[in-house]
């Protein structure tokens, strides 16, 4: 058990208010929180904390997940504030489970200061292979079947661009088709000759063609909530009698819900397994979206859609690029992306 300095939120009278108003501690306290571990990930501080109680405490949790800022991880404040509107207006909606239970949520405005009090997965769920190495194809199947759930608790609502995230109009269409190209000439400057001029050519293709292409995101249509961040490395699978869940919920946004599919397979996934799984997945999660109640989208729209995704994810690697992720994350991206836009016509699309 490692030992070190608590944030406010880890409070033992914070922790019993806010169990009590989750119906989760009834006249018992918190005694005590103390850190079991802590580690860091490239945009926050993961804590495990360990909860001790006076009385009255049967059926609250032994232990909590702490979520707050990393100083100096140089990502700003903006991840915390995301995944705090995330819980606290989009996962409250969900009535099946399809991420963690959020016990508190707060950032504060004029400090920038966060947290997320979460439910601890750790000896009921598992994640299914250790990075990078994919998992299984049933235990793929339950993660496809998991993101259709949620984005399925999500299509075309009628909050989306109201009160829950935004809509991209065509203002913001073209500053961000300019903020691409942007960040396209600053990644391509910097790998110089270790781009080939094929593959700039392609950049080059995509980014002409990217105002046309924004026309299937400015229809509003057959949208919903996606993750963002959706690889297989951000969901939990239960052990036994649970639901699974996915985490990590910082990028979320209203988009397309195939910038998911794509980002899990296409990006991270190499040729020979993509190949073999891509097509088996993409049936697997339309019929779960149609058992959710997802109407006037067929699978042919879903194979359109996530080629246009697939395309899109170009893109992946050059703002991972610009946010300083080290390359050991966005290299293989580049390459993997680019093969998969191949082996899908994706090019085509270019006109």
């Amino acid at each position: 058990m490692t030992t070190e300095p608590l944030p406010r939120a880890a409070d033992p009278a914070h922790l019993t208010d806010v169990l009590r108003r989750a119906g989760t501690l009834g006249e018992g306290r918190v005694r005590e929180a103390t850190v079991e571990s802590s580690r860091p990930t490239f945009l926050s501080r993961i804590v495990r904390l360990r909860l001790t109680y006076d009385n009255g405490a049967a059926g609250a949790p032994g232990s909590l997940i702490l979520k707050t800022a990393l100083p100096g991880s140089g990502v700003g404040p903006e991840s915390g504030r995301s995944e705090v509107e995330f819980y606290t207006k989009v996962a409250t909606a969900i009535t099946r489970p399809a991420v963690p239970r959020c016990f508190d949520a707060d950032f504060d405005a004029e400090t920038k200061a966060w947290h997320l009090l979460l439910e601890d997965l750790a000896d009921t769920h598992f994640i299914a292979t250790k990075w990078p190495l994919p998992p299984t194809m049933s235990q793929c199947e339950r993660i496809v079947c998991t993101m259709a759930r949620f984005h399925g608790a999500w299509w075309d609502d009628a909050r989306l661009g109201v009160s829950v995230g935004t809509l991209t109009d065509e203002t913001a269409a073209k500053q961000y088709v300019q903020s691409c190209a942007d960040q396209f000439k600053r990644f391509a400057d910097f790998l110089g000759d270790r781009l080939s001029r094929e593959r700039r050519d392609l950049y080059e293709r995509f980014l002409a063609a990217a105002p046309r292409l924004l026309a299937r995101h400015l229809s509003h249509r057959n949208l919903t909530v996606v993750h963002g961040d959706a690889h297989i490395w951000n969901c939990f699978l239960a052990k036994d009698g649970e639901d699974d869940r996915f985490f990590d919920w910082d990028a979320w946004r209203v988009s397309m819900a195939t910038s998911d599919l794509a980002y899990m397979m296409a990006t991270h996934w190499y040729p020979e397994r993509r190949r073999r799984a891509e097509r088996p997945l993409l049936d697997r999660y339309h019929a779960e979206l149609v058992a959710q109640g997802v109407r006037g989208y067929d699978r042919a729209a879903l194979d359109a859609d996530y080629r246009l995704s697939a395309l899109w994810q170009l893109m992946t690697p050059v703002w991972q690029a610009s946010i300083d992720l080290p390359p050991v994350i966005w290299w293989s991206h580049l390459e993997r992306i680019t093969l998969a836009v191949d082996d899908l016509g994706g090019r085509d699309l270019l006109g």
